[in-house]
């Protein structure tokens, strides 16, 4: 009965000591991930449920397994709640590391040069990792356009006044930069042409040339006759398409944005120019230029007199018709 005993105890010993082995083993093991996955670990979730939510992801083969090791190794001290991208064949020590380390998924979103307030909106309303609701949509000009880091739940209005607060910094940055005796009464008045200039040229070379035109313009008086101020009047600033090509008498169009029919600055900026726009603005290069053409192929054509703007036109036109030859 005592040999039995005894024996009963060592086979106990080596199957606990198998069991051990085997478990730290698989602690180490690639897991059974095939494909790389996201999981989201909730706040407060304690080691058994943490295990729980990896295995159903088929991070881990055996949540027990997790639990155990991450329980030996002192990982579970420190497993924190968040997003987390596991890479396949994972193993569960290595995901203890990961979800300890807080190393969350970082979520990014790219606010192009030039989208209207409403347009940025929209887009920050479709991204689903973000939380919370806009009541309000933020002042046109207010954002700086660039790409922005996020993590999942992280607020909408959170994100949006991170844009807030770099579109500040950048104006003040440009504005202690800027050149001499512009004819702006302040920082928004050069962002009210910077959103002006966004909408004119993709082209970097032509804004500071750009910027000179309507710099000019403001000195002698004369109206700014931007195309882009009266398409933001026709389509709401940016919450509707534009039903037609820009034509004469949309020129007419009554709005404190027509720079056709009124003098000065728009009442506010007409988008969210970027900071290449913003600093073209504030160091406009003066060539003496007063008018400038689209040429059809994504540049424009500069003219300092109103006859040899209208040489260009008829020109580009002729172009436009397979036409050759000059006046």
């Amino acid at each position: 009965m005592r040999r039995l005993g005894a024996g009963f105890i060592v086979a106990l010993v080596a199957l606990c000591a198998g069991v051990a082995t085997w478990m730290w083993h698989s602690y180490d093991a690639p897991g059974p991930l095939a494909a790389p996955a996201t999981v989201v670990i909730p706040k407060s979730a304690r080691l058994a449920a943490i295990a729980e939510e990896l295995a159903a992801a088929g991070v881990v083969a055996h949540p027990w397994v997790f639990a155990a090791g991450s329980y030996v190794t002192g990982a579970a001290r420190n497993l924190k709640a968040g997003e987390y991208e596991f890479a396949a064949a994972t193993s569960p020590r290595a995901a203890a590391a990961l979800i300890a380390s807080g190393r969350v998924v970082q979520h990014r979103l790219t606010l192009a040069e030039g989208l209207t307030s409403a347009e940025a909106v929209a887009l920050i309303d479709a991204a689903p990792a973000l939380d919370g609701a806009l009541e309000t949509t933020p002042p046109e000009g207010s954002l700086l356009p660039d790409t922005y880091f996020y993590v999942l739940g992280t607020k909408r209005w959170e994100l949006i006044a991170r844009m807030e607060h770099a579109r500040d910094r950048a104006l003040a940055e440009a504005w202690q930069r800027r050149a001499a005796d512009l004819p702006y009464a302040s920082p928004r008045d050069a962002l009210v042409i910077a959103s002006i200039i966004e909408k004119e040229t993709a082209v970097p070379a032509e804004r500071a040339r750009i910027a000179g035109v309507f710099i000019q313009r403001l000195r002698l008086g004369m109206r700014l006759q931007a195309d882009p101020t009266v398409i933001y009047a026709l389509t709401d600033g940016g919450r509707t398409p534009l039903p037609h090509p820009l034509g004469h008498d949309d020129l007419e169009t009554e709005s404190p944005y027509n720079t056709y029919l009124e003098k000065g600055l728009p009442p506010t900026p007409i988008d969210n120019p970027g900071l290449a726009s913003i600093e073209a603005a504030l160091a406009p290069e003066e060539s003496g230029d007063l008018y400038f053409v689209a040429d059809g192929a994504g540049h424009h054509v500069f003219a300092k007199t109103l006859d040899e703007q209208n040489h260009h036109v008829a020109e580009l036109r002729r172009l436009q018709h397979g036409e050759s030859g000059a006046e």
